[in-house]
């Protein structure tokens, strides 16, 4: 059976756009010195509210932007306990990911009544595919390009825009600035505290869309533990790709890879416990990867500025 079809391609990129939502979010987390790892919880929940959002006013566009908002509120949340209150942002963190996890499923139990899961979203409250012309002509490309969810196609966009936030616009240089010294920004009158909001409300919004991705076009619905690790494996992606928008974004589609791969896998009749590892353990030899190159690469600049100091 051959498993790389067109098909297979255009699985790659629909599977791999929730990570890079959450991998654009922690790209520009990370480089305003703010390590998100609540990224998992904040999708969970802006799954979840996108959803319900949806399917009680009839739009998909009013659930998405009621996910884009819960997102914002809580990454600000997120940041009022890590900023304000001086709690360690990890652990901030890890509180919002078992909100999300265990406070979305009692939210279910108690706004739906349903045990947990929420099968709302039917095709007129989808985020709807767009279907590009001219390119959906072209044989094999079109078929792998064209159709897929207004929200993939913004996630490529919002890849060059990161880009252009971050190194064309004095926001982003103060985004940099702050997360390489914050005390030489404050010294030039840079506001830490503002710049580090706006940090992690920016990427509490890209995770909450990622979030209503899943819930309103990939799932068609909010189900237990449905972003399955998707917000690590961002931090994860990020960190593969330098820190930077289109090193992560080639990360993510990695693993987005690894998923369609053991999806299709799985469809040939190989039993799924088997194949269900695969994207975590392409993930685990990946960081490997990446810590061998990083490390080799400060061996060559150490032996380099030795030789310049000899």
């Amino acid at each position: 059976m051959n498993i790389f079809t067109t098909d297979f391609f255009f699985s790659i990129i629909r599977i791999a756009t929730p990570i890079l939502f959450a991998t654009l979010a922690a790209v520009i987390g990370e480089k305003g010195g703010v390590s998100n790892i609540g990224l998992e919880g904040i999708m969970m929940m802006s799954a979840l509210f996108g959803s319900l959002s949806a399917y009680w006013t009839k739009s998909w566009l009013i659930g998405l932007l009621a996910a884009m908002c819960v997102g914002l509120i809580e990454s600000l949340v997120m940041g009022f306990f890590a900023f304000n209150l001086r709690t360690d942002i990890i652990l901030t963190g890890t509180a919002i990911n078992m909100i999300g996890s265990g406070g979305a499923l009692f939210l279910v139990k108690v706004i739906t009544g349903q045990a947990s899961t929420t099968a709302l979203i039917t095709k007129a409250l989808q985020i709807p595919s767009i279907h590009i012309p001219l390119i959906r002509q072209i044989p094999i490309i079109g078929k792998i390009i064209s159709g897929h969810s207004l929200l993939t196609y913004l996630a490529f966009i919002f890849v060059w825009l990161t880009y252009v936030l971050l190194y064309k616009t004095p926001l982003g240089l103060n985004i940099r600035s702050v997360g390489e010294n914050p005390n030489a920004a404050s010294s030039v009158g840079v506001s830490v505290s503002k710049i580090r909001y706006i940090t992690i409300g920016i990427g509490g919004v890209l995770a909450g869309m990622g979030g209503a991705f899943m819930s309103m076009y990939y799932a068609m619905g909010w189900s237990q533990d449905m972003v399955a690790g998707r917000g690590f494996i961002a931090l994860a992606a990020q960190s593969m790709g330098g820190g930077e928008p289109v090193g992560s974004m080639l990360a993510a589609l990695i693993f987005g890879f690894a998923q369609a791969l053991g999806i299709k896998v799985s469809a040939t009749g190989v039993d799924s416990n088997l194949v269900a590892p695969i994207p975590y353990i392409v993930t685990i030899i990946s960081l490997v990867i990446f810590a061998l190159a990083q490390r080799r690469k400060e061996k060559q600049r150490h032996s380099a500025a030795a030789v310049q100091k000899s």
